[in-house]
């Protein structure tokens, strides 16, 4: 039965093998032939093994012959070290011949230098690691090697060309043609240590170009025109700055193999010479003068005249540009004739005034001559003349059929030529009035402005004015200084000056021209800071041939006082101390009560300020704005903001609250307080008048906590094996902390009754919670546990008479100052001594052994005595024979 099943295993694992070696042959594989090489370069030959069994690594063998049916020889292997053949084994050595692993089942051959007598066959092989023999173990390649025949000529380019120029770049790459090889070309630029390619030609045929002149091969602007007997030429149109540089010219061999790859085989690269590209600004030159004659740089025009102006434009390439032509008056474009030849009109004069379209002209009078027309000139076309110069150069080829696209080459402005226009100006004088004089704040204000005396008022002219206030000394924050109320131009508009637009727009002021030649201003409420001087500037606008409304003239009246006897507003602040700081932790709370004197509805804005003597500089805390917006002082520390509270209790009472006072914060503390007020509700706040209260000073001493300890028992006797526990108190007294304040480190310690006295460490417990037990060679444990913050109790589980002995704690309180707010470690402590008895129970520890004893007597006595009587009986029935009796009814008896 056993054979049979021996029989049975032996069958099926021939069946396995012979299923998993049938599904599975080695296929060994090499580089598509032939290989087409030239000579001095490299060769690669990768060769790679698939479906195989054993392990994965996978060892190979080079070989090759010269024929495909001739005999081999040796090259090189990956495991055997002595496998070259002798003629192969010194380029072997020195690396001109090599396997290099690229994985597992993949390596290369690599020939550093081919050599024609390396031409031949080559043929990788594997040994077998296979169970099975299945499959090819061998994979062949032809290596075909070629003379080094490429050749590359360039033509040295022009070395100075001028921008906007074509440039040519020639060069002829040949080679003999023995085997079935292609060429390529590539030009590429050098400059400041980097090389880029312009353009690619070949092996197919094809043509790629670099990054950065691709948008140029696609406008046309580098084109290629291939020769004859190997002669290419790339043309570069329009060239620019950024191609000036060194080029140069790569040819490159390739062939084309089975597998359909394309592998360069051999290159060379020659430089064809630097370029220098001259750019467009060095001989741009632009020219503005008169028509006159001769010409000049300074004219002397009336209102209604024409205006003529010529500009001249040379440059040495001036054929391949395009230029865009303006027209400049004091800076400002005024009329541009575009690359295309269209002219846009800014409408804009030498003095920002709009004029009509077709007053100003620009026409091409021939080749870089330019003419500017405007008719009818007035006094807001005076000023310097200029004419721009833009120059562009189309990055687009000529077979882009115009639509390339344009760069500036260069930018010019001529010399400007002085245009004045004479006109007789306006002249008349500004009176001007009080209507409504205040009496007090608050009430209204009227001026008048009147102008009178006109003459040489043109026809159609108008009137504008601006008026101006300055604050009396000391009635401002800047004394004497000038603030522009509002104007009114030509056209009527209303500007309004910067301090008082919201008033202008709020309707609280307002600027009219109630007549031709009058003008008001009026103030509906009028507030203290309006005291001061008055003045009212006239300017004449008249209108131009163009229809614009220039300024020819302007007035400036004498300034009108403007003031009355107020009252000015007051403001006394008291500051009292509501809560004390006595210690540190505690909270400080003062109160600012504000009193007011000539002053109405108020808002006020308060500063929380101290410093830390009369002396020493004042720190802000905390500021109170008067829509009660808080926000915290420079002087405040970040981590305590939450401890600091500025709150409004009342309509004119402040309070200050600082919570968990330190040291730090010993000083003195007051409220600054300013008053503010507006006209109307929406409006800003207009400050009234600021006051300072009376120090309160924050002054306590820090004095730490004190700390007690003591140690107390249940017992301190106990039996073995039985749990002693010892509590060691800590106290505090004086200013306690909070809870969360105050951590102790806490350390047992025992001193043995028998070994003398030597005190050891029995367990520790750090302020962080963390329970150390030292090392015991007792049978007993020790444990700690925290009851309460201040209590620590040392378990001795399973007691010992080792145990026995004195124990004491040690203590070391830390807690968190108020003052300082860092942790304080405090004094160390040390409790009294409490002595540990485990006696010994000589009753517990004999009953059970006198139990077993007992039991054991009456156990062994009771089977003395069966075993006795067992004996007895046995002895007696065998040891002496009874005569039977005569006597019949008695021996049945005994029977």
């Amino acid at each position: 039965m056993e054979r049979g099943m021996m029989d049975n295993y032996v069958l099926t694992l021939l069946w396995v093998t012979l299923m998993f070696g049938g599904c599975s042959a080695r296929v060994v594989t090499v580089s598509p032939g032939p290989l087409i090489r030239v000579e001095s370069q490299p060769v690669s030959i990768r060769c790679d093994v698939n479906d195989y069994m054993g392990p994965r690594e996978q060892d190979f063998e080079w070989m090759m012959s010269r024929e495909a049916n001739g005999q081999r020889m040796k090259i090189i292997s990956t495991f055997d070290a002595s496998y070259s053949h002798a003629s192969l084994s010194k380029r072997v050595a020195s690396g001109d011949i090599s396997v290099m692993r690229l994985q597992d089942n993949v390596v290369e051959l690599k020939i550093a230098e081919a050599k024609s007598q390396d031409a031949g066959f080559y043929w990788c092989q594997t040994p077998s690691t296979d169970s099975v023999i299945s499959g090819n173990y061998e994979a062949q390649v032809q290596l075909i090697v070629i003379a080094n025949t490429l050749k590359v000529s360039p033509r040295a380019p022009p070395s100075v060309v001028p921008e906007g120029s074509d440039v040519t770049l020639s060069c002829n790459v040949t080679r003999e043609l023995t085997q079935p090889t292609y060429l390529s070309l590539t030009w590429s630029l050098k400059k400041a240590g980097t090389s880029e390619e312009i353009l690619t030609f070949g092996p197919q045929g094809d043509v790629l170009t670099g990054a950065k002149y691709a948008r140029r091969y696609a406008d046309g602007a580098i084109r290629l025109a291939p020769g004859k007997n190997g002669l290419f030429e790339l043309v570069i149109s329009r060239v620019t700055t950024s191609d000036e540089g060194i080029y140069e010219c790569n040819g490159t061999e390739w062939t084309h193999e089975n597998g359909g790859k394309w592998i360069p085989i051999v290159g060379s690269a020659k430089e064809m010479g630097s370029v220098a590209v001259t750019p467009t600004g060095q001989s741009l030159s632009v020219k503005a003068s008169s028509s006159s004659s001769p010409p000049s740089t300074n004219l002397h025009l009336t209102p209604g005249d024409k205006l003529t102006l010529l500009c001249s434009v040379t440059a040495d390439n001036l054929p391949s540009l395009s230029l865009e032509v303006s027209w400049l008056a004091n800076g400002r474009d005024i009329i541009t004739m575009e690359r295309g030849g269209v002219v846009m009109i800014s409408n804009m004069s030498a003095s920002s005034a709009q004029t009509n379209h077709g007053e100003a002209s620009l026409e091409r009078t021939g080749a870089g001559e330019y003419k500017l027309a405007v008719r009818q000139v007035s006094t807001e076309d005076r000023g310097a003349y200029a004419c721009r110069i833009r120059a562009f150069i189309e990055k687009g080829g000529k077979s882009s059929g115009g639509g390339g696209r344009w760069h500036m080459a260069a930018e010019k402005t001529s010399s400007p030529v002085m245009v004045k226009v004479s006109q007789i100006k306006p002249s008349f004088t500004l009176d001007i009035e009080t209507i409504v004089h205040p009496q007090m704040t608050s009430e209204p204000t009227e001026l008048a402005c009147h102008v009178t005396n006109i003459t040489h008022f043109p026809l159609g002219g108008r009137l504008g004015v601006t008026w101006e206030h300055i604050a009396l000394p000391g009635a401002a924050s800047e004394p004497q200084a000038t603030h522009s109320i509002g104007s009114m131009d030509g056209y009527g508009n209303l500007l309004p000056g910067a301090m008082y637009s919201d008033r202008l727009e709020s309707g609280m002021m307002s600027l009219t021209k109630v007549q031709p030649d009058t003008f008001k201003l009026r103030f509906l409420r009028t507030q203290e800071i309006d005291m001061g001087q008055y003045v009212c500037a006239v300017s004449a606008w008249s209108v131009s041939s163009q229809g614009d409304v220039v300024k020819t003239a302007e007035q400036q009246s004498l300034p009108l006082t403007v003031r009355w006897d107020a009252k000015r507003p007051s403001l006394n602040v008291a500051a009292k101390r509501i809560r004390e700081a006595s210690v540190g932790g505690a909270t400080f709370e003062m109160s600012c009560t504000v009193a007011t004197q000539n002053l109405g509805e108020a808002g006020y804005s308060v500063l929380i300020q101290s410093q830390d003597s009369l002396e020493s500089n004042v720190r802000t805390i905390m500021t109170l704005s008067p829509d009660s917006v808080v926000q915290h002082g420079g002087a405040t520390d970040p981590n305590r903001r939450d401890s600091l509270v500025l709150t409004k209790s009342g309509p004119a009472e402040f309070r200050f609250r600082l919570g968990g006072v330190q040291l730090s914060d010993r000083g003195f503390y007051w409220c600054d307080i300013t008053a503010w007020t507006k006209q109307q509700p929406g409006q800003t706040w207009t400050r009234a008048t600021s006051a300072e209260s009376n120090k309160v000073k924050i002054d306590f001493q820090e004095n730490g906590p004190s700390f007690s300890i003591a140690i107390d028992s249940d017992t301190t006797t106990v039996y073995p094996w039985q749990t002693a526990k010892m509590k060691c108190s800590l106290r505090v007294s004086g200013s306690s902390p909070k809870t969360d304040h105050l951590a102790y480190e806490v350390r047992w310690f025992f001193t043995r009754l028998r070994g003398g006295p030597t005190t050891t460490q029995v367990a520790s417990v750090d302020r962080f919670g963390v329970v150390r037990k030292e090392f015991r060679n007792a049978s007993s444990d020790v444990s700690m546990e925290r009851e309460d913050t201040h209590s620590y109790t040392l378990n001795v589980h399973g007691a010992h008479d080792s145990d026995s002995g004195e124990y004491h704690c040690v203590a070391t309180p830390w807690y968190l100052s108020a003052s300082t707010g860092a942790w304080t470690q405090a004094g160390e402590l040390t409790s009294s001594r409490i002595f540990l008895t485990v006696r010994f129970a000589v009753w517990e520890s004999l009953k059970l052994p006198l139990l077993y004893g007992v039991s054991a007597s009456i156990g062994v006595g009771l089977f003395s005595l069966v075993l006795g009587l067992v004996c007895a009986q046995c002895c007696c029935r065998n040891a002496a024979h009874t005569p039977r009796s005569r006597n019949k009814l008695m021996d049945l008896e005994m029977d």
